[in-house]
């Protein structure tokens, strides 16, 4: 059977993101790749929380791991009664959804979904194990279909030769999005902030994009603004944690730094992804995270003793910086997102 993920690069294939196998899950640690290839090993669901919560896995790869993360619970309970499994599946739905405060909303859309596969499995005498695997795997597939229709949509926006200027790491469009370019046939250069603290951006964006045979060049978070006046980018996109539905942009902070060096030199800012109908502006919370993180690089502390770090994950981009919400619907602009809806979708999550 082909699948969504065949042609994308060694990190975004299904085993390599997360995957539950007969009592355990695997989970790139994606905090040292392309440095090291190792996975951390769960054998509880909890574990797989703390690994969502320590950034085991960025980007899209919790969404991932909360639903093997729920194959993993039903087995751990799966010696129990019925109404006792389904407690136990309510309360891992909760705890993994809580992993990361950003992300509950989507978080809970995934582990509630895999509770009700379960329950469902158990009213027929089947195994919750596998019935939450399958949704898990089947939900897979239609976020890389999904996602392979942003990038078309995207791409289509590309001039024929190029230049482009990634932020973070967007998970599977990065992947779609290079494919796709190939399909075209267009010439596209990539440039990538590192992403402090975690360097997504230099690890895994520019990994995933060299994977896949393009031309990338980072560069640290301090030189956006002077990269595209001097390598004369054309386009900048990201993808967004969360896309509220006033046209505001939750993503890895410095991307409204970025969108406002674009705005400043006539270039376009496409954000890529699926508007979040249940969020506005004023229910977003923006986790911060311990700052010591801030204070050292790989380990080494750069600060004297006492000096303070500050490290808010995301940060919020206005809707009069957005040049374009690329969807798999097609170009909204940030002011009309409501017609998104008006048409059909697929289950995202």
């Amino acid at each position: 059977m082909k699948r969504m993920d065949e042609g994308l690069a060694f990190m975004l294939q299904y085993e390599n993101v997360a995957w539950y196998d007969n009592g355990k899950v695997r989970i790139l640690d994606r905090r040292v790749y392309p440095r090291e290839i190792k996975f951390v090993e769960c054998t509880t669901y909890k574990e797989v929380q703390e690994a969502i919560t320590n950034m085991v896995t960025q980007s899209a790869g919790p969404y991932t791991a909360a639903g093997m993360g729920m194959a993993l619970a039903a087995y751990e309970c799966r010696d129990k009664s019925p109404v006792e499994q389904l407690e136990f599946l309510k309360n891992a739905s909760h705890i993994i959804s809580h992993a990361r405060p950003t992300t509950v909303n989507r978080m809970k859309m995934i582990t509630e979904g895999c509770y009700e596969a379960g329950e469902k499995a158990l009213e027929k005498g089947e195994s919750p194990i596998e019935a939450i695997f399958k949704r898990t795997f089947d939900s897979l597939e239609r976020r890389y279909r999904r996602m392979s229709k942003v990038a078309k949509n995207l791409v289509d926006l590309f001039p024929e030769n190029g230049k482009v200027m990634t932020q973070c790491f967007g998970e599977t469009i990065v992947g779609c999005m290079g494919r796709e370019i190939r399909n075209q046939n267009k010439t596209i250069e990539f440039y990538c902030p590192e992403t402090r603290p975690y360097l997504q951006g230099a690890r895994l964006t520019a990994s995933v994009l060299k994977d896949q045979g393009f031309k990338v060049t980072v560069i640290t978070d301090n030189m956006p603004a002077w990269t595209i006046r001097e390598k004369k980018i054309d386009v900048f996109t990201s993808a967004a944690d969360t896309i509220c539905m006033d046209g505001h942009i939750v993503n890895k902070v410095g991307t409204m730094q970025i969108a406002i060096a674009a705005k400043y030199f006539g270039i376009p800012y496409f954000v890529t992804g699926i508007p979040d109908e249940d969020k506005l502006l004023n229910n977003i919370v923006i986790e911060e995270r311990d700052p010591k993180d801030v204070l050292e690089s790989n380990g080494i502390k750069n600060t004297l003793e006492g000096v303070g770090g500050y490290y808010p994950s995301f940060d919020i981009t206005p809707p009069e910086l957005v040049s374009g919400v690329v969807t798999d619907n097609g170009v909204f602009t940030p002011y009309n997102l409501s017609t998104y809806f008006e048409r059909e979708t697929e289950q995202y999550y």
